[in-house]
This record gives structure tokens, C-alpha cells and sequence, in this order.
């Protein structure tokens, strides 16, 4: 057995309050990834989840990378403000159509999120399908390293990605 690290910390704190809305309801967990690449010593974990009865999904991706790792486990040689882990969040919904009021989903996730985030939206379809359907992908990019410190504001981040799921729902579904 090994220590656990920080990434493995907030991942369980991230899977525990996510579970605790599944059984209570609030959400679904519709999928949960676990990878480890031993060849770049890098993790990655996602947990995908929506409201009961939306089309909304949510995605919260964490990885970290053999730098945060040393940093962690190595602090008198590495810089300690490299160990944590990354994390971005992504919210997915397919359309027929792209009728889309693209502004006000971006205010939608700057109100929610901060200016301070990064937000994106991509549309992806496959152009050789007959009935199209594209994916709307809006991604919120956190431009920092989470550590442990934050790690109750990784509980807290729950109730604004169920907000964000909820503004979302009513806007474009």
C-alpha cells in the first residue's frame, strides 16, 4: 500500500459529495473514469452526472501530471506550489438545430463562475450523418493548481455545477 496523494484526497472528497447527491437524488451519475499512465506517471479521473429528467451533463475532469506529483512528494527539491492536481469543468447537451442564444449561455456560466474562469463553447457533429445532431460543449478551465487546501471548496463546487445544470436546463432545453 502506498500513501495516498493529493489528487487521490480530492478525488475521494470529489466522488463522496457527488454520491451523496446520487443517493439522495438531487443528481444521476451517468459515468466515472479512473486512468492512470504509467508511462507519463500522470492520473486522471472524471465523474459525469445530470439533474433527474434533464439533458444537461456535467463533467468534473481533475489530473495531475509526474510534476505534481515530485512536487508533492519531493517539496525539498521541487517548487511545493506545483503539487495538485488541474481541473476543468464541462457541460454537454445534443440539438437537432443549432438555435442556440450562444451569449447568454456564456452569461449564464460568467454569472455563475466568475469572469476569472475561462469558458468556451464548441459545437461537434459528425458532417457525413443524415439526421445531425450536435454536441454543445461549454468548458470551464480553472488556470490554476488545486491543492488540498481547497478541498472544501471542491464540496461547495457541487451546488454551483447543480446551478449551473439548472440555468443551463431551463435556457436550452
Amino acid at each position: 500500500m502506498f500513501d495516498p496523494t493529493a489528487f487521490d484526497n480530492m478525488k475521494v472528497v470529489v466522488e463522496g459529495a457527488l454520491y451523496d447527491l446520487d443517493i439522495c437524488g438531487e443528481i444521476v451519475i451517468t459515468d466515472r473514469n479512473d486512468f492512470m499512465n504509467m508511462a507519463k506517471m500522470a492520473r486522471k479521473f472524471d465523474v459525469s452526472f445530470q439533474l433527474p429528467h434533464k439533458k444537461v451533463t456535467a463533467k468534473i475532469e481533475m489530473t495531475s501530471n509526474l510534476v505534481n506529483l515530485g512536487a508533492e512528494l519531493l517539496p525539498a527539491l521541487l517548487s511545493e506550489k506545483n503539487a495538485g492536481c488541474h481541473l476543468n469543468l464541462q457541460f454537454f447537451t445534443e440539438h437537432k438545430d443549432l438555435n442556440i442564444d450562444f451569449e447568454a449561455v456564456e452569461t449564464i456560466l460568467m454569472k455563475v463562475w466568475g469572469s476569472t474562469r475561462k469558458i468556451t463553447q464548441t459545437i461537434q457533429y459528425d458532417p457525413l450523418k443524415i439526421e445531425k445532431k450536435h454536441t454543445h460543449v461549454m468548458t470551464v478551465e480553472f488556470d490554476r493548481l488545486i491543492g488540498e487546501d481547497q478541498m472544501d471548496d471542491l464540496v461547495e463546487m457541487a451546488e454551483f455545477i447543480i446551478t449551473t445544470l439548472k440555468k443551463l436546463s431551463e435556457k436550452i432545453n
